[in-house]
């Protein structure tokens, strides 16, 4: 029997993101139009890395689960993780910390989609010849993610890598002088 073939786990913690653009990027929240689309995110996991990708779509669900959205990420390829707890609990990062810790033992690799840093030390214990990933908005990735880089952990931009918005973001960011296109700014 052949060997099942090796995955990337793709870990989304969809609050920190949906935050992120809202609060820091919009000044309001998103219309859906604005959100990111969420299966080129599998696509770009699967193409970058040349492997089957397995979503992981995590969402607090306290009171009652938001079926219209489930249901979506399911027709898209996703499984969705709802999950309940205690008043200020954070469910969604202990989950996806429990998660990367599990997937230590797997033979698997992981590209995490959050600017949070309550994840860096997670990251950390899977770079160990495995392809780890952060993907989020390269301006609000948390600092501690940087000296990882130099150990293997690649990162990636949802809007300008991964491609994951029909509409532009109105960010400010760093441009590389490679990249600069006088007529974005005139």
């Amino acid at each position: 029997m052949a060997d099942a073939p090796r995955s990337t786990y793709v870990l989304v913690d969809g609050e920190n993101i949906d935050a992120t653009l809202g609060t820091s990027i919009l000044g309001r929240r998103p219309r859906p139009e604005e959100r990111p689309r969420w299966e080129r995110l599998l696509q770009f996991a699967q193409d970058r890395w040349g492997q089957p990708a397995v979503g992981l779509f995590f969402l607090a669900a306290n009171s009652e689960l938001p079926m219209t959205f489930v249901q979506a990420l399911l027709a898209i390829g996703y499984r969705p993780v709802p999950l309940s707890g205690g008043p200020g609990e954070k469910v969604v990062d202990i989950a996806i910390q429990r998660t990367l810790t599990a997937l230590k033992d797997r033979d698997a690799d992981a590209l995490l989609v959050s600017n949070d840093g309550d994840f860096v030390g997670e990251v950390e214990a899977l770079l160990d010849g495995r392809r780890v990933g952060v993907a989020g908005f390269t301006e609000f990735r948390n600092h501690l993610f940087a000296p990882l880089v130099e150990r293997g952990l690649e990162t990636f931009d949802l809007e300008y890598d991964v491609a994951a918005f029909n509409e532009r973001l109105p960010r400010v960011r760093i441009i590389p002088i490679d990249e600069f296109d006088p007529a974005q700014f005139l």
